[in-house]
């Protein structure tokens, strides 16, 4: 990076985009982008930081799999919100000796998501870090305003769904912790591989979250960034409610389930309390059951499952083998 200098590489990375939309008046070289906003349409924003030692290790972690990751979580918060995501502004912290390989390897990964989501990079910033690599991406999307999704939108009774499975990316990473290098093998069992790219490159439900805001099917709805009881809990205060869950219908990740058995742990607990799914998990009412019909039909083979339902009694309790118990916390960084 010393060498590029950074407006060498401000420019490389511009080189490195393709041509931007229409909607986008200034992009990348000014003060700030501009884009033309629809009428009659919100915009919604998110920023997510990714920071090395903290949210990725580089001894497991390669550039693509960074890059990959400091975008697909901001495309999954505004999933969450019913929205489709259109720009993202991205902000490198650096260090002088890091290789421009490195860099383009994020870029190559951060691309890879935005092609696919259709996200255009419109701008950013680049500073020195005396230490570690942070990514920090800022994403702005769309949505028509009957169309949000908030978290305090549930009501007691409205069943619980969560998209896909749960426990893979804890169960990947524990896995990476005490085998994972860069160039070793990847686990035997697939199940469990699959766990380890789940952790390097959780898949945002983006499409799953604009079909739920379209349709107006659910009536709340947060992603699984620090775990499912996490966000059954945030839910349930932001809506004023409770929550029961059935532990028996919850979609643990098979390689998930044997690796925490194996290494001592209760499945359960460590799948509600594991972080970066990135799952979506909603609220439906009943009189939405026939919209839910409808986003299963496109969601393209997606699984949605109901886990439980919110209920008046303000407490969040998980139902196991006949009786209750507190539902655990989720992941928090303090």
């Amino acid at each position: 990076m010393a060498t590029v200098g950074e407006r060498g590489l401000i420019e490389h990375i511009r080189r490195r985009l393709p041509p931007p939309p229409p909607a986008l008046v200034v992009g990348i070289g000014d003060d700030a982008a501009v884009a033309m906003v629809d009428r009659g349409t919100l915009q919604v924003l998110t920023t997510d930081a990714l920071v090395e030692g903290v949210h990725f290790d580089r001894r497991f972690s390669r550039p693509p799999d960074i890059g990959y990751k400091a975008l697909a979580v901001n495309v999954s918060d505004i999933a969450a919100m019913g929205a489709a995501p259109r720009f993202a502004l991205l902000s490198l912290m650096l260090a002088p000796t890091l290789a421009l390989d490195d860099v383009d390897g994020l870029l190559d990964g951060l691309l890879e998501v935005a092609a696919g989501s259709g996200v255009t990079l419109v701008g950013g910033n680049i500073t020195r870090s005396p230490g570690p690599l942070v990514v920090d991406v800022t994403v702005v999307g769309s949505v028509k305003p009957r169309r949000i999704l908030k978290r305090s939108g549930g009501r007691p009774g409205d069943s619980l769904y969560v998209s896909g499975s749960i426990g893979a990316a804890a169960a990947g990473l524990g896995w990476l912790r005490q085998h994972g290098q860069l160039g070793s093998e990847v686990p035997d069992d697939p199940d469990l591989a699959g766990c380890v790219e789940r952790h390097r490159r959780p898949q945002p439900r983006a499409r799953l979250g604009a079909l739920l805001g379209r349709t107006r099917a659910a009536s709340a709805c947060m992603d699984l960034s620090d775990g499912l009881a996490d966000a059954v809990r945030q839910v349930g205060e932001a809506s004023g409610v409770g929550a029961r869950i059935a532990a028996s219908a919850l979609p643990i990740h098979p390689g998930a389930a044997r690796w925490f058995v194996r290494q001592g742990q209760d499945a359960v607990q460590a799948s509600l309390s594991g972080g970066d799914d990135y799952e979506l998990l909603f609220a439906l009412p009943n009189r939405s059951r026939g919209r839910l019909r409808l986003v299963e039909r496109q969601a393209r083979g997606l699984r949605l499952t109901r886990v439980g339902e919110l209920t008046r009694e303000r407490h969040f309790i998980l139902e196991r083998d006949g009786g209750t118990e507190p539902l655990p916390a989720g992941f928090v960084h303090f």
